[in-house]
């Protein structure tokens, strides 16, 4: 491609070679000019300029020296790279469904520039050790920067009081409602983990006597054939909200850090305050519970069963609602693939878990158009507040000095999902064959064009994400 200005007296050529990565020159310097960029609550036609993979420089009619690649961005909206604190990318042990590489390349296609992934893979991530691998694994195969969370069992608090500053980015507690050892639900071992987790603590909250006694309900009601419409009675507002506000009392009793991952329940915003003031203990909401209400399993059956389970349409304006009240700080994927075989097993046998991150962002965008939420609270939620909340380092705002992650947005730009531009390994999405008004025209990791209009363009060019504060 060719990018030819009348303020410069020459063009850039980008190299055009095979398919997958065919831009090598990942060094080179870059001026974006003539962006709207979208960057901490406002809306500015500025120019940026990328050297030695940090922004050099934002204002207007900056000048290229000689070998930089100009790329005029009018019309376009530059937003920071989104950070996804919740992920699973499924490496170690689960790579059938997908691996860090392919699913960070799906981020890197969807605007994602960093990731935090989960530790529930084979083995669990319950020790400093095997954490310590997961970082090796990720070194060299991500095309995202990468954090990983500490599990948490009833038998690992001595692993989890050790960990040192920067190993985690946070200590992930699934709290009644889980598979294996990764579940808590020891009362001594959760009391501890509050009181003595040295990093932020993220909960999974669902109740699992209430889960176990709404199952044998329903499988007496429909003779053990129960519809896939029932998940979320099954994973009801009661089991969601029990566990909630079992794990916010707790942060309170303790004094700890809490961020409480993907809500779905009107009730439960009643546990959160307004504000977008610094808060000890936060909220977050995922992509499919804003974007999806209960009428999604009519139509998508069991490609939209997650956990916790999408639910009505009155939860899905509370929610909405209270992203726009600051009661939520934070949005997230809780990116979850599993192959179409597994997703095609009968309801309770299908695993539950929606691959989101290649679409996250234009499914934002959608939500943003129809339901009057500011294209600037969508990078905050996403980008800035991420970074604030985990403290990550250089990362989360477009700023002088920090590590230029970047995604290109064509707000007026058309991509349609089908299955031959789904780069998730598990080959699906429950968007495929809807057609998005915006598109994610290019995406930039560690100041490297990674991604241009359905290309990859370099190997891997992800970082190990840096901590601050914690």
């Amino acid at each position: 491609m060719f990018y030819f200005l009348k303020r410069y007296s020459s063009s850039i050529i980008v190299n055009s070679l095979n398919p997958y990565y065919d831009n090598p020159m990942t060094n080179q310097a870059i001026l974006i000019i003539n962006a709207s960029i979208v960057n901490e609550g406002k809306i500015v036609e500025q120019d940026l300029l990328i050297k030695n993979g940090r922004i050099e420089r934002i204002g207007k009619e900056i000048s290229a020296t000689d070998g930089t690649e100009i790329i005029d961005a009018k019309g376009k909206w530059l937003l920071p790279g989104l950070i996804d604190d919740q992920v699973h990318f499924r490496e170690p042990g689960l790579t059938h469904k997908g691996g860090i590489r392919s699913e960070s390349m799906a981020a890197i296609a969807g605007g994602v520039t960093s990731f935090m992934d989960m530790p529930n893979v084979n083995p669990p991530t319950l020790t400093r050790e095997l954490l310590s691998q997961k970082y090796e694994i990720a070194a060299g195969k991500a095309h995202a920067n990468f954090a990983f969370y500490m599990g948490s069992s009833n038998q690992n608090i001595d692993e989890i009081k050790s960990l040192q500053p920067g190993e985690a980015c946070g200590v992930k507690i699934f709290m009644g409602a889980s598979t294996g050892n990764l579940l808590v639900d020891d009362e001594n071992a959760l009391e501890e983990i509050f009181e003595k987790s040295p990093v932020l603590i993220v909960t999974h909250c669902e109740d699992t006597p209430i889960i176990e006694q709404n199952i044998e309900a329903a499988k007496l009601k429909y003779n053990n054939d129960i519809p896939i419409g029932e998940h979320p009675n099954i994973r009801s507002v009661e089991c969601c909200y029990k566990s909630s506000s079992k794990a916010v009392n707790l942060a309170k009793k303790h004094d700890s850090n809490l961020h409480v991952l993907h809500l779905t329940t009107a009730r439960e915003m009643e546990l959160f305050e307004t504000g977008d003031h610094q808060k000890k203990i936060t909220a977050e909401v995922c992509v499919h519970h804003l974007y999806f209400n209960d009428n999604a399993y009519d139509e998508l059956g069991s490609m939209v069963v997650c956990n916790p389970a999408i639910k009505t349409e009155d939860d899905q304006s509370a929610l909405i609602d209270a992203l726009k009240e600051d009661r939520i700080d934070i949005i997230a994927t809780d990116h979850a693939p599993h192959t179409i075989e597994e997703k095609q097993k009968p309801y309770p046998d299908c695993p539950s878990g929606i691959p989101l991150v290649q679409h996250s962002l234009l499914a934002l965008l959608e939500l943003s158009r129809k339901n009057d939420i500011p294209i600037e609270t969508i990078v905050k939620k996403t980008s800035h507040a991420v970074s604030d909340r985990y403290g990550v380092k250089n990362r989360g705002y477009i700023r002088e000095g920090y590590w230029a992650d970047l995604v290109l947005v064509d707000p007026n730009g058309k991509f349609e999902v089908t299955k031959d531009n789904i780069m998730y390994e598990c080959g699906w999405s429950p968007f495929q064959g809807h057609c998005f008004d915006s598109s994610i025209e290019m995406t930039f990791v560690n100041g490297s064009k990674v991604y241009e209009r359905g290309r990859i363009l370099t190997e891997p060019q992800g970082k190990r994400l840096e901590f601050q504060h914690q």
